[in-house]
C-alpha cells in the first residue's frame, strides 16, 4: 500500500490542485498497486507518515492558518525531504517550504525553512497558461496564478526554463524547484494529468523507497493524456 499524503488540503487547495492526488492513485491502481489518499489538516494527530507528499495553492489567509502547524512538523518534513520522500508542492506550500514568504501588507509569514528560496508579493499577478522546457521531465504546462515572486538561491536546480509564461518572479526564466526528489513549481491545472512524466517520476522514487519493482511503462490512458498536453501547449497565454 502506497499512501499519499495531502498537506493542508482545507486551506490550501486552490485550481483543482486535489486532483493530483487522484491522478497518482490511479496510475498506481492501473499498475496493480493499492494506494491510499490520507489528508493532513492542522491539529490533526495523524503526523506525516506516508510514501508521497502532495501540497497545493492557497490564499494568503489559508497560509497564515496553516503556519503554527506547519512550524512543528518542520523537522519531520525536513528528514523526509533529505531522506528522498517524493513531494510535489504547489504555489502556497512552495512558497511555505522556503524561508520567508512577505504578504502584499507587510506581514512575514515564517516558512519551514527547508527549500532554497524566500517570496514577497507583489502588487500585481502573474496569470495565464505556462510551458516549460525541463532537462528531466520534457516539455510541461499548467497554469499560473499568483501574486508572490520567489527567489531561489543562486547554483539551485528550477523545475524547468520558462518558454512561454512568468515563472517564478517574471525576470529569470526559471520556474519552479528541484531540490532532492521535491518538485516545487507554481503551475496549477492540476499539474499531474497533463505531466505523467512527473506523475510517474513520483511514483517510481516512493516504490524505490519502499524496496517494491513495478513496471512503468506507458498506459493506454497516455493517449489522452498526450493529448491533453498538447492541447494546453496550444492554449494562448
Amino acid at each position: 500500500m502506497i499512501r499519499i499524503v495531502q498537506l493542508y488540503p482545507r486551506d490550501m487547495n486552490l485550481y483543482g490542485d486535489w486532483g493530483n492526488a487522484r491522478v497518482l492513485q490511479k496510475r498506481l491502481q492501473w499498475r496493480g498497486v493499492d494506494a491510499e489518499i490520507v489528508d493532513h489538516n492542522p491539529g490533526d494527530p495523524t503526523g506525516l507518515d506516508g510514501d508521497i507528499f502532495l501540497g497545493g495553492g492557497g490564499q494568503d489567509a489559508g497560509q497564515d492558518k496553516i503556519q503554527e502547524d506547519l512550524q512543528g512538523h518542520i523537522d519531520a518534513l525536513r528528514e523526509l525531504v533529505e531522506g528522498g520522500a517524493p513531494m510535489l508542492l504547489i504555489c502556497g506550500m512552495y512558497q511555505l517550504l522556503g524561508r520567508t514568504f512577505v504578504t502584499g501588507e507587510g506581514k512575514v509569514i515564517k516558512g519551514a525553512g527547508i527549500l532554497p528560496l524566500d517570496t514577497h508579493a507583489s502588487t500585481d499577478r502573474l496569470i495565464g497558461n505556462v510551458t516549460l522546457e525541463s532537462p528531466e521531465f520534457g516539455q510541461v504546462v499548467g497554469y499560473e496564478n499568483h501574486s508572490g515572486r520567489t527567489y531561489v538561491d543562486a547554483g539551485s536546480e528550477p523545475l524547468g526554463k520558462v518558454l512561454r509564461g512568468a515563472g517564478n518572479n517574471g525576470e529569470d526564466q526559471q520556474e519552479g524547484l528541484r531540490y532532492h526528489n521535491v518538485i516545487g513549481t507554481y503551475l496549477h491545472g492540476p499539474v499531474l494529468p497533463a505531466n505523467p512524466r512527473i506523475a510517474d517520476f513520483l511514483i517510481a522514487k516512493a516504490l524505490e523507497r519502499r524496496g517494491m519493482t513495478v513496471e512503468l511503462g506507458p498506459l493506454p490512458v497516455d493517449e489522452i493524456t498526450e493529448k491533453a498536453h498538447r492541447t494546453a501547449a496550444s492554449r494562448p497565454r
